[in-house]
């Protein structure tokens, strides 16, 4: 018959990094047991089976080492951006070939605040998009413009800090050519370019699309809105100040 240790022995190489960590709070045996570095040897040989193979053990002992290279699922919780909305401007420009159809300064607060009241018509699948959680910046486009299909649409972004008057590019004549009939979106991206002071990020895009309404089959797009989006990297408000933040302002 096991006795009481030997079951604990059996059942703790079998837990994970959280749940024996938590048994070392349940009594002081229970603490005396699972500080046994064997069990923390096999969380290691789980995550990391090299680190084991090492005729010597590490100098830190297996306890240490999972706990300082453990990542938690639950995100870190960013400290408040440097940046405001309010020290933005984004300046947004589009062609169809070479003919500007659209030329704003949009401040960050009206960028930030998205567009309130959905136009009717638009389709269900657009609408379930806008409306989901995910974070977006949106703006209507006033007056709303057409676009002849088969045109050649492209479009920059720019963006400018009152906080410095510095300036920084976050989409350089970039081409909708990529267009979601299902959705009825049209898109186009660019890699953002990043400050030499953060020389480990790369292939970060953004995204830019414009919003339609669906066609009546005469052959023209009918925008209605324009959307900005980090969705690769930057998932909230916070994320998104950080991430312009880091670009290469001039």
């Amino acid at each position: 018959m096991m006795t009481y240790g030997e079951i604990l022995k059996v059942i703790f190489p079998l837990l994970d990094g959280k749940d024996l960590a938590s048994c070392m709070c349940v009594s002081k045996q229970w603490r005396d047991f699972a500080r046994d570095d064997y069990f923390w040897k096999c969380l290691c040989a789980k995550r990391w089976p090299s680190i084991c193979k090492r005729p010597t053990p590490p100098p830190l002992s297996y306890q240490k080492l999972f706990q300082m290279f453990y990542k938690h699922d639950r995100h870190k919780t960013l400290p408040p951006p440097k940046l405001s909305f309010n020290d933005l401007e984004f300046f947004v420009d589009i062609w169809a070939e070479e003919r500007v159809i659209f030329s704003e300064v949009v401040p960050g607060s009206v960028l930030q605040g998205g567009m309130k009241d959905l136009p009717p018509g638009i389709c269900d699948m657009l609408r379930y998009h806008l409306e989901g959680p995910r974070y977006k910046m949106i703006i209507p486009v006033e007056p709303k413009f057409n676009i002849p299909q088969g045109q050649t649409v492209s479009v920059s972004v720019l963006v400018g800090r009152s906080d410095t008057n510095k300036v920084a590019c976050i989409v350089n004549k970039s081409k909708f050519d990529y267009i979601d009939r299902t959705a009825y979106r049209a898109l186009a991206f660019d890699y953002l370019v990043f400050s030499p002071l953060h020389p480990f990020i790369s292939d970060t895009r953004a995204w830019v699309s414009l919003l339609f309404m669906e066609d009546g089959g005469d052959g023209v797009v009918d925008v209605f809105g324009f959307e900005l989006d980090f969705c690769d990297v930057a998932n909230s408000e916070a994320e998104v100040l950080w991430l312009l933040d880091m670009l290469d302002w001039k």
